[in-house]
């Protein structure tokens, strides 16, 4: 990997648009961009960081590369959501490196639980969750249609 990379917190005056293209960019791969991902994606500000939750990008050089959001559920329960990699970096552990850094913040921040919605065509993604402990739980009812597993990791 390179020398200058940085996961940085979110700032919508230049970070807007590269949170919105990352994130279309793999949902149009694999699925479609459904309402509640336009809601969220088109708002982060309003929809993720005003109710209390928190977007990171992962610039190399300067760059935006990838990105991740925590949002808030309840008092010490996020949901980690919207992680994407520029799809030319994917397979090259910058993933791992999102998620050791969300980790360290959620502990950092004393919270007692992360939740997630994946899909199980999402192989690589899914295996990265359970080998950071991640595991799996009745599924509830999930904010879009293509999510068809739960995952959780109980931190405190």
């Amino acid at each position: 990997m390179q020398n200058d990379l940085n996961i940085i917190p979110f700032d919508p005056s230049c970070h807007a648009t590269p949170f919105r293209v990352l994130n279309e960019a793999w949902l149009t791969h694999y699925f479609q961009i459904e309402d509640y991902d336009r809601e969220v994606l088109g708002n982060p500000q309003q929809k993720i960081i005003e109710p209390g939750g928190y977007i990171f990008m992962m610039t190399l050089n300067q760059e935006v590369m990838g990105t991740f959001a925590f949002l808030k559920e309840d008092e010490g329960v996020y949901e980690f959501n919207k992680m994407a990699i520029r799809e030319d970096l994917r397979g090259m552990g910058y993933g791992t490196q999102l998620l050791q850094f969300a980790l360290r913040f959620a502990d950092q921040h004393h919270w007692k639980k992360l939740f997630l919605f994946s899909n199980r065509k999402l192989e690589n993604s899914i295996y990265l969750y359970r080998k950071f402990g991640f595991e799996e739980v009745s599924l509830g009812k999930a904010p879009y249609s293509r999510g068809n597993i739960k995952m959780e990791l109980l931190l405190h």
